[in-house]
């Protein structure tokens, strides 16, 4: 069962949907010994939430944990100006805006919160749990640092590149055009065109812009004036002194190039409350998006996890 519900956020809202199972729907708000765990989802940079999220949360719901998902502010069906915006800061602050919305629904333990995050959205995840205690139990999918991520990619270095954003800024200001970078090259002919030949663009690109999971959505646009936040965030900055939640690493076997195996055994290790570690064998970062035999064995782990902790 999926219901459509808006998250007040400030002056916003956000675009959301719930997932039920048959079971958790019919639920007596009154009774505490049937009240709902429930997950939150933190999804992929540029992902909206009929894409990756609902593959997870659907399955979730399948399992009795109910599972919220989200478009994050700026992007897909939620408000939020200007549009594209990937702000990591308010990226975990959404996460928190769901937590209060969750609370005020009845049948919803608030008790019994937990976070799922995937890609980006796990180092948005985690960085959230780490000072929003109202998360009793952590998990996360092929988990990324989306600052360490965007760090990387600076040929001549961050600061070097901070050094460009501002003087681009100062352009937007004068005339008052917001410019846009593609996160992906949108086919497969324009990434083979600019030389990236390699099986996690190609999966990326396969997988976000064409049939098999494209949405309307989803611009495949970042507003570049953004990337100056990314380039300064850290996920995972005091994880190992204030995330005090049960853990839940689950990585892909095959290591790309994308850096979320390196970052999940990253985070494995700093955090306070390890539980559990899942490597997929065989899996790619990209097919632990929608590939069945991936996702469903990713959420057996999970349901066992989320049932012990929450």
């Amino acid at each position: 069962m999926l219901q459509r519900i808006t998250i007040p956020r400030g002056p916003i809202e956000l675009a959301a949907d719930l997932y039920l199972s048959d079971s958790t729907a019919a639920t007596d708000a009154t009774d505490e010994a049937t009240s709902m765990r429930t997950v939150v989802l933190s999804t992929p940079g540029s992902s909206v939430k009929e894409q990756i999220g609902a593959n997870y949360a659907s399955r979730l719901a399948a399992r009795g944990i109910a599972a919220l998902v989200f478009d994050p502010a700026h992007q897909g069906q939620s408000g939020g100006e200007p549009r594209d915006l990937e702000d990591p800061y308010r990226r975990g602050e959404d996460i928190s805006y769901a937590i209060d919305a969750l609370s005020t629904i009845p049948g919803i333990d608030p008790e019994r919160i937990g976070v799922l995050g995937i890609c980006a959205g796990g180092g948005y995840a985690v960085h959230t749990a780490r000072t929003d205690h109202r998360i009793k139990a952590v998990g996360t999918v092929v988990p990324g640092n989306m600052g360490t991520s965007f760090r990387g990619f600076q040929p001549d270095g961050a600061a070097a590149a901070l050094d460009r954003m501002a003087d681009a800024r100062v352009e937007e200001s004068r005339s008052g055009e917001l410019a846009r970078v593609n996160w992906l090259p949108d086919t497969l002919e324009e990434a083979a065109a600019a030389g990236l030949t390699d099986i996690d663009t190609t999966q990326a690109i396969t997988y976000y812009r064409t049939e098999r999971g494209r949405n309307e959505h989803s611009t495949n646009r970042r507003l570049s004036r953004g990337d100056s936040l990314l380039l300064g965030y850290d996920a995972y900055h005091l994880v190992d002194q204030l995330m005090t939640q049960p853990l839940q690493v689950i990585l892909a076997g095959r290591v790309g190039n994308t850096g979320s195996y390196e970052s999940g055994m990253q985070l494995w290790k700093l955090a306070p409350n390890p539980v559990d570690l899942m490597v997929i064998e065989g899996a790619g970062h990209y097919e632990m998006y929608d590939e069945p035999e991936y996702v469903d064995a990713a959420v057996d782990r999970l349901v066992n996890f989320y049932s012990n902790n929450l």
